[in-house]
């Protein structure tokens, strides 16, 4: 839902409500801009009256010092007196001085009134300028009132909504820009969280009622026998163990997700090493071939959740093999960073189906070397470690079917370049 500031803002900018004006001792950003406004007017203002009445001082007396003895000559007692008795009895030079004397006199009156009139008149444009700022910063903030009642009007059931702000590219823009980002970001996030959750909930559901079902068959039965009943309980045991392992992944991918609490120095090469060592007995009982070639690459990280991601990687290449398949894995660096690579053997992939691969609880059909299904969270949990580490996923389809995974890890902090 897109909103414009202008179909929106009518009734959200600041200053068309009636209760606005009761909100000014709170001392809202318009009210401190209109005061910021003024005040600079009237500094600036000041300012440039006392300016030009310097200027004008100055203008009107040119003379200064030197011309006060010339006045004191002219106003001594044999001036008076040839002033009085007529101006014919003046010299040009006494008439001129007393042409400047009369004018001083004159101009000091007019800068008289100027003092008077000028701050009157500063007065009356600073209360002007006050109106005219408080206006201009309601205009200027209304985008922020629009982005405010959109907020508050969004929430966890209404997150396609968006600010959609339309106007002149500037910082208030981008602050717009920037929430719709963040609102698109947090419904991809929400939605995920449901699709999580709904999916975690059937896949827990799923061996309980399998459970029960054997349970209520074995208890409804007369004829049970003893090895039946043990029968049922072994069968009971490997889905608790199966459940046991769903909420174990589920445990790292919530962790993983969460963000790293420690980092330290991990060397993929020795994690690599001890993960296909632990996997060997599962290699040869599905007959998959595994090749390491590994030289050491430092990662700066959690050193658990990098075990996680090295076995999770590993384990979906056994699992989704083919009979008599074949899986690489190799570490090194490139340009400084660590670098972990998983290629094996496998059914055809699409390539449209790359992305889901690394979803919660996606499956993709085809022959596989152990048969068993998983859970479908091994890449989840390996691409949210690999997020967790600013790590970079690259996959890609193999010809002849098969799957290659490349994770790039960041340069660990203070390595050379």
């Amino acid at each position: 839902m897109a909103i414009s500031i202008a179909g929106s803002a009518s009734g959200n900018a600041p200053g068309n409500a009636p209760g606005d004006w009761l909100r000014l001792t709170r001392g809202t950003a318009r009210l401190r801009l209109s005061a910021l406004y003024g005040g600079l007017f009237i500094v600036c203002g000041a300012v440039l009256l006392a300016v030009s009445y310097v200027l004008v001082e100055q203008a009107i007396s040119p003379g200064g010092k030197a011309n006060e003895s010339a006045f004191t000559h002219v106003l001594a007692p044999p001036g008076l007196i040839r002033v009085h008795r007529g101006l014919h009895a003046l010299t040009p030079r006494q008439v001129s001085l007393l042409m400047l004397v009369l004018g001083k006199a004159i101009t000091t009156s007019d800068m008289r009134h100027v003092l008077i009139d000028a701050p009157i008149t500063l007065a009356v444009v600073t209360g002007l300028a006050l109106v005219l700022g408080w206006h201009v910063a309601g205009r200027v903030l209304r985008p922020l009132a629009v982005i405010t009642a959109t907020a508050r009007r969004i929430s966890a059931s209404n997150l396609d909504q968006r600010l959609a702000l339309r106007g002149p590219d500037d910082e208030l823009k981008a602050l717009g820009d920037t929430l719709d980002d963040l609102l698109a970001r947090l419904q991809a996030s929400f939605e995920a969280q449901r699709h999580f959750v709904a999916s975690a909930s059937h896949e827990l559901r799923t061996p309980i009622t399998r459970e029960r079902s054997m349970l209520q068959v074995a208890l409804d039965d007369p004829c049970t026998t003893a090895g039946t009943w043990r029968s049922v309980v072994r069968d009971v045991l490997a889905s608790n163990a199966e459940q046991e392992s769903l909420i174990e992944a589920l445990l790292t991918l919530a962790t993983s997700e969460g963000g790293l609490d420690k980092h330290e120095q991990v060397d993929l090469a020795a994690v690599t090493g001890e993960v296909l060592l632990a996997r060997r007995a599962d290699a040869d009982r599905l007959g998959v071939r595994v090749t390491a070639a590994t030289q050491p690459a430092t990662v700066d990280g959690d050193a658990l959740l990098a075990e996680r991601l090295v076995a999770n990687l590993v384990d979906n290449a056994i699992r989704h093999n083919v009979t008599d398949g074949h899986v690489e894995v190799t570490t090194g660096t490139s340009g400084g960073c660590a670098v972990l690579s998983v290629a094996s053997t496998g059914p055809d992939i699409p390539a449209a189906e790359l992305g889901r691969l690394f979803q919660p609880f996606q499956r993709l059909g085809g022959r596989r070397a152990g048969g068993g299904e998983g859970h479908g969270l091994g890449l989840s949990i390996v691409q949210a470690i690999a997020t967790a580490h600013d790590a970079v996923i690259g996959a890609r389809t193999l010809s002849g079917g098969g799957l290659a995974v490349d994770v790039t890890f960041p340069r660990p902090a203070g390595s050379a370049r």
